[in-house]
C-alpha cells in the first residue's frame, strides 16, 4: 500500500470513530509500525483502536438477533441499535457470539486492503506492556505489539495535528529492536523478537483483525 493510500484511509477510520455509530464505543485510535515510521510504501497498515464495553444490554436485540441471523449476543456484545443499521456487517465469532473486534473491522475496513486491525480493552500503551509480558512468559515474540506508535483520537477528541505529521514523516523512532530494549529486552532477545514478527508479518495477507482483553 503507497503511503497517501493508506493515510487516507486512516483519516476515513477517524472520520467513522467520530461521526459513526459503531458496535462499540471506540475510545482511542493508534497507528503504529511502518506507516508511523514513515516508510512509502508500507507492507501493511497497522491500526490500533481501544474499544469501551457496553454496559446496557438490550435483551430483546440477543433474541431478535439469533433468530434472524444465528448470531448471539447483539445487544451486549455489540450496540443493537448498529447492528440494525448495519445487520450485513453483523460478524461472529467461532461460539456463534458477536464479536466486537470482527464488526468493528467490517465497518471501519475493506475487505481486500493490506491492513491489520488491533481491538482491545486497554490503551494502546497498557497494552504494549501486557503484550510484552506475555510474550516473554510463553516465547511467543510474533505476538509482541510494536511499540512505535501515533495517537490520532483519544476521549472524543483527534489530534490536530498528528495526521499531518504523518503525512510530512515528521515522527522520529528507534528501530524495532531498540525500542524493545529500551522495554526491558535484553539484546538477543529482542533481536530474536523482531526476526519472529518480521517473519508472522510476511505471512500475513488482506485485512486482518485480532481481539485482545487486558
Amino acid at each position: 500500500m503507497d503511503r497517501d493510500t493508506a493515510l487516507d484511509r486512516v483519516e476515513r477510520i477517524v472520520d467513522a470513530v467520530e461521526a459513526d455509530t459503531l458496535p462499540v464505543p471506540v475510545r482511542e485510535v493508534w497507528v503504529y509500525g511502518d506507516v508511523a515510521l514513515g516508510l512509502d510504501p508500507l507492507d501493511r497498515l497497522d491500526v490500533y483502536v481501544t474499544k469501551d464495553i457496553l454496559l446496557r444490554g438490550d435483551p430483546d436485540a440477543a433474541e431478535e438477533f439469533e433468530a434472524s441471523h444465528g448470531v448471539k449476543g447483539v445487544g451486549k456484545s455489540v450496540r443493537a441499535e448498529w447492528a440494525r443499521e448495519h445487520p450485513d456487517l453483523i460478524r461472529a465469532n467461532s461460539n456463534g457470539y458477536a464479536a466486537p473486534e470482527k464488526c468493528l473491522a467490517a465497518h471501519l475496513l475493506p475487505d481486500d486492503e493490506p491492513i491489520h486491525l488491533e481491538v482491545c480493552n486497554a490503551s494502546f500503551e497498557d497494552n504494549v506492556t501486557q503484550r510484552l509480558k506475555g510474550a516473554l512468559a510463553r516465547d511467543a515474540y510474533e505476538q509482541i505489539l510494536d511499540p512505535r506508535g501515533v495517537c490520532l483520537y483519544a476521549e472524543g477528541q483527534r489530534s490536530p495535528t498528528a495526521l499531518e505529521k504523518l503525512r510530512n514523516g515528521e515522527f522520529a523512532f528507534p528501530t524495532l529492536g531498540a525500542a524493545l530494549e529500551m522495554l526491558g529486552m535484553d539484546e538477543s532477545e529482542a533481536a530474536d523478537a523482531v526476526e519472529a514478527l518480521k517473519s508472522y508479518r510476511a505471512e500475513q495477507s488482506g485485512t486482518t483483525v485480532r481481539g485482545d482483553v487486558v
